[in-house]
């Protein structure tokens, strides 16, 4: 059983002023507010994207464990902008502060031992101290990261930390991060498959028909957000950290349609000649003047080298115009005869 992943959408959750609240009232920037999804920079190259915003979900199946005879599935819940809202009668929601947000069901292939729920913390900001975990946002061009997009070329990768699971153990608990290929595909919006929703649908798989599962399996591919992996991989420090990987194609990632974006880091020979030009020519009027001051104490125009040449420009720029008009308009002859 291959992974199999879809997603859907929630109404946009309120803001969790209180944080916000705190930061500015003891005059310190908001936590919450780390990773700004209106301004992501990278190498100089500014993308923008708000359109994204909001809490979307995301769901995968890992495959199933064979030797435990249990097998993993996800809901992925993710909002790029905001911090996500904990739903107060919800006892398998995720801390507040948690960008990302992983409900993980265990069910168990043999028995009938009832599936569990847990939630997982991937990605957020907590606390406000010195022990305090945070987004510490991560962002690199696409091209620059170590990219499990084989074929992304252009677009943005930004990385956020601060998850833990077990979410309260400082010391066994394992570290999770979650990395995210914005990968620039001109054709989407990047909300394919996320189309906001003012209710959740809830979906009776028990009801839906045969025909109905494979139309979902056939547009999988249709959706603009995707999960790569979900795994356990080396960290800094020797240190195990867990990954989420997704991908998001979307024409906000693209660079030459990103605000802001610079056109070139390089400039050419002519812009090099000028410069190079006017240094020099500034160079040798300042050398020339301090000469001509120390030796003949010369003052005004005289300190200028060749200050009687500079005079005359404007005299002889008037004489080529005039020059070049009389060659334009010709001075031939009348022909016939003139009167006497």
């Amino acid at each position: 059983m291959s992974p199999r992943t879809t997603s859907r959408s929630f109404p946009a959750p309120a803001l969790l002023s209180l944080p916000t609240l705190s930061a500015l009232l003891l005059g310190l920037p908001s936590l919450s507010s780390a990773f700004d999804c209106k301004e992501v920079v990278a190498s100089d190259v500014k993308f923008n994207l708000k359109e994204l915003g909001g809490p979307h979900v995301v769901r995968w199946e890992e495959e199933p464990d064979l030797d435990h005879e249990v097998q993993y599935k996800y809901n992925f819940t993710l909002d790029i902008c905001e911090d996500l809202k904990k739903e107060e009668d919800s006892q398998t929601g995720c801390h507040e502060g948690t960008r990302i947000c992983a409900i993980r069901e265990e069910t168990y292939l043999v028995g009938d031992r009832n599936a569990t729920i847990q939630p997982i913390e991937i990605a957020g900001t907590y606390g406000k101290d010195e022990k305090a975990r945070t987004l510490n946002p991560q962002i690199k061009l696409l091209h620059d990261s170590k990219s499990k997009s084989e074929d992304a070329q252009t677009g943005v990768t930004v990385e956020l930390h601060g998850g833990r699971f077990p979410f309260d153990t400082d010391k066994k608990g394992l570290e999770q991060q979650a990395v995210i290929d914005f990968v620039c595909d001109k054709a989407r919006t990047g909300l394919e498959g996320l189309e906001k929703q003012k209710q959740e649908e809830k979906d009776d798989e028990t009801t839906r028909s045969t025909a109905q599962r494979r139309d979902d399996k056939k547009k999988e591919d249709e959706h603009s957000l995707q999960v790569v992996s979900y795994k356990q991989e080396d960290g800094p420090d020797d240190k195990k950290i867990k990954t989420l990987h997704l991908e998001w194609r979307t024409k906000h990632a693209c660079e030459e349609d990103a605000p802001d974006a610079p056109v070139s880091s390089h400039w050419g020979f002519f812009t090099w000649f000028i410069i190079i030009f006017f240094l020099a020519m500034a160079a040798y009027l300042i050398f020339g003047s301090w000469l001509n001051y120390n030796r003949y104490g010369a003052r005004g125009w005289d300190l200028l080298p060749h200050g009687d040449t500079i005079r005359d420009i404007p005299y002889i720029l008037k004489d080529c115009l005039r020059s070049v008009k009389n060659t334009v308009q010709g001075g031939g002859s009348r022909g016939g005869y003139s009167a006497v």
